[in-house]
């Protein structure tokens, strides 16, 4: 059996508005997969339940941005060039050579890796350089695989197209249409950049976005560029069309190059917009301020304290996973909480930061609190690590989808009197 029906002394974040003892420590209570009850952890454990020692907890894992389709094809690749816009290059090379075959074994690799992970909510981007009319290969499979695993991970995917691709209305409003008959997987995205930076394209896929009905996932001022203007000018956009709330820039390493004072405006205008932001630590400290021979001197990340300062919901995440534009990762957006935590020098990792890699409702605005009654009992567990250490030793952790444990019980562990269960 690897049912629990109430699990004793969980140490959970103090973001999480849950009830709580002295030492805070908090019980739930599971039946049927769902959670009946949470409360201030009792004295001695009751007959029946399974006591975790005080162990560390949360809500299942969310990793707001990857990039399935080119997932784990650096290893076949030659040397690549520093830098994003040689990384771009080297990946549309190897596009000659995928399949519906290559891409699906590969992404479902990275979905396997995620669900071991502790994952529940994923999002995918997919590369869409086709013309109008037309898609990408790797669409139709990743949007097969989503439909796959509902009822497992929550997938969304978003079609990552040059700005150029929306350069008329007419274009817009066509392709917005068309990843809208997915909307049930389905955002719509963008490549927003100095390279092809024009103003009246962003200003038609915004709108279009508002005419059809869809969420915005844009990859914006992923540069270390200070005149970029890609993030600003979604901020007045959202407010203009209606889509505030509605719309979520990952990278705007740009922030970084600028004026100090440039940049808290612009954070100010994406705080009226409620424009989330997603940071990738891994891709962006890799590609920005590269060259061969020489030491970067600007991190890349974009502003996150500044911006959760400004109530801006930020999440970080594991973007390119063994890629040209990122030969490492594993789908596990702790690995990209702890780089961002030394890179970007956060305080309290575990009470306060750990909610940039699991709080849905910094990715949607239709969800509510992460744990409470009547919600699917989906957990992860960290037997081994601390709360001054953490994410530090996350490994083994201990899966709960559904009230089922899916993960191994290492044995000697603090939840050690919990039976095995097999890595689905």
């Amino acid at each position: 059996m690897n049912t629990p029906t109430y699990l004793h002394g969980l140490r959970l974040p103090t973001w999480l508005e849950v009830p709580r003892d002295a030492a805070g420590l908090t019980d739930i209570h599971i039946a049927g997969g769902y959670i009946t009850g949470l409360s201030p952890s009792a004295p001695q454990a009751p007959q029946g339940s399974w006591p975790v020692g005080g162990a560390l907890a949360m809500p299942l894992l969310v990793d707001a941005h990857t990039h399935l389709d080119k997932t784990f094809t650096r290893a076949r690749l030659s040397d690549i060039q520093p830098g994003l816009l040689n990384a771009i290059q080297a990946m549309v090379r190897d596009q000659a050579l995928w399949t519906e075959a290559d891409v699906r074994e590969r992404a479902s690799q990275g979905l396997q890796w995620a669900w071991e992970a502790g994952v529940g909510r994923l999002r995918t981007h997919c590369d869409w350089r086709e013309q109008p009319g037309r898609e990408p290969m790797a669409w139709k499979v990743l949007l097969e695989l989503a439909r796959q695993w509902r009822g497992r991970m929550d997938i969304d995917c978003v079609n990552l197209a040059p700005l150029p691709c929306y350069a008329s209305r007419d274009d817009a409003l066509s392709l917005a249409r068309r990843i809208a008959r997915d909307s049930d997987h389905a955002c719509l995205g963008a490549f927003v950049h100095t390279s092809n930076w024009d103003a009246d394209a962003l200003g038609h896929l915004v709108r279009a976005a508002a005419d059809t009905g869809l969420l915005l996932d844009l990859h914006v001022d992923e540069e270390l560029a200070p005149e970029a203007a890609g993030l600003a000018t979604v901020a007045r956009l959202a407010r203009e069309t209606g889509m505030r709330g509605r719309i979520v820039c990952g990278h705007a390493c740009a922030l970084s190059a600028m004026p100090r004072e440039q940049a808290l405006r612009i954070l100010d205008e994406v705080a009226d917009a409620g424009i989330r932001l997603v940071s990738l630590p891994a891709t962006n400290l890799l590609l920005q301020d590269a060259r061969t021979g020489y030491t970067p001197r600007m991190r890349g990340l974009t502003l996150v304290q500044e911006a959760r300062q400004r109530g801006i919901p930020v999440l970080l995440a594991s973007d390119n996973v063994q890629d040209p534009f990122c030969a490492s990762g594993s789908y596990d957006p702790l690995e990209a909480l702890g780089l961002g935590a030394l890179a970007a020098q956060l305080g309290d990792v575990f009470d306060d930061w750990s909610q940039a890699v699991c709080r849905r409702d910094w990715l949607d605005t239709d969800v509510g609190a992460p744990l409470r009654a009547g919600m699917p009992a989906d957990l992860l567990i960290l037997p081994a690590a601390s709360h001054a250490g953490f994410p530090s030793r996350a490994w083994p952790r201990l899966v709960l989808r559904r009230g089922v444990f899916v993960s191994s019980v290492p044995a000697g562990s603090a939840v050690s009197a919990m039976p095995a269960a097999h890595i689905h």
